[in-house]
């Protein structure tokens, strides 16, 4: 009864908080923006993920551009001779590239965030799923677009640009990868699987890893003593839970007899 009266006293809680009002009804207008978008044509789906997505890198990127503080007005006019130097030309605008003020910052946000939303929403509606390769490919795009936009790189554009998309797609597959690998959940160890069904149902699964540490598989299960329990230091209270819950199971019990 007083878990049920806490429980109606939060809940009241949480509706008399605007702050909490405020999120659940921001989570209602984003799901359901979800759900329309999903029903809309490719085209259209697309047009608007880019849309929203280059408008979202467009305010990052101009927040930067604060930050730097427009460097880009820092950096000296070439000389007239410098402008029939390629290499010169290109070194310029690349600084001015990296350095730019809020609005050039914002441009260039605006175009890498929109480029590879976009790709990455027509490869998932082309190939039904979200994979390293459909990733290097808005990778590619999003750096070759940027790179025509900032002008950065050297005099031969065409090279510039496939270079440009190469390394954003390299960058950007390393780091699916990497995401992959530490977002997998650790695979399930099958000698334990009884062992850890066992302690659970017991609450006693903190004790796995001592189970482990002794190389107690499930195969030992049967063979059990108190003093094997002992030397992987378990308590003599979850000792005797352990032994008794194998003396109840009745397939332990015929194979230990």
């Amino acid at each position: 009864m007083e878990k049920g009266k806490q429980g109606v006293m939060v809940a009241e809680m949480a509706r008399q908080n605007p702050l909490a009002q405020l999120q659940v009804r921001f989570k209602d207008l984003e799901n359901g923006f979800r759900e329309w978008l999903a029903k809309q044509s490719l085209a259209v789906e697309a047009a608007v993920v880019t849309a929203t997505s280059a408008t979202q890198g467009a305010a990052i990127g101009a927040f930067m551009g604060t930050l730097t503080n427009d460097v880009s007005s820092t950096i000296p006019t070439p000389p007239p001779q410098a402008a029939l130097n390629p290499q010169a030309m290109a070194s310029l605008k690349q600084a001015q590239a990296l350095a730019g003020g809020p609005l050039v910052q914002a441009r260039n946000f605006a175009v890498m965030t929109g480029v590879n939303a976009g790709i990455s929403c027509v490869m998932k509606r082309i190939r039904g799923k979200e994979d390293v390769q459909s990733s290097m490919v808005a990778a590619f795009g999003s750096g070759a677009m940027f790179s025509l936009v900032s002008g950065m790189g050297g005099p031969n554009q065409a090279a510039n640009v496939i270079t440009s998309g190469l390394f954003f797609a390299l960058v950007q597959g390393g780091l699916f990868k990497l995401g992959e690998k530490f977002s997998k959940p650790p695979a399930e160890d099958v000698f334990y699987a009884r062992t850890r069904c066992m302690l659970t149902s017991l609450g006693l699964q903190h004790y796995e890893k001592n189970f482990k540490r002794g190389l107690l598989t499930d195969s030992t299960l049967p063979l059990l003593t108190d003093s094997a329990l002992r030397d992987v230091k378990i308590p003599p209270g979850p000792r005797l839970l352990i032994l008794d819950q194998i003396q109840r199971d009745p397939e332990l019990r015929e194979w230990r007899g």
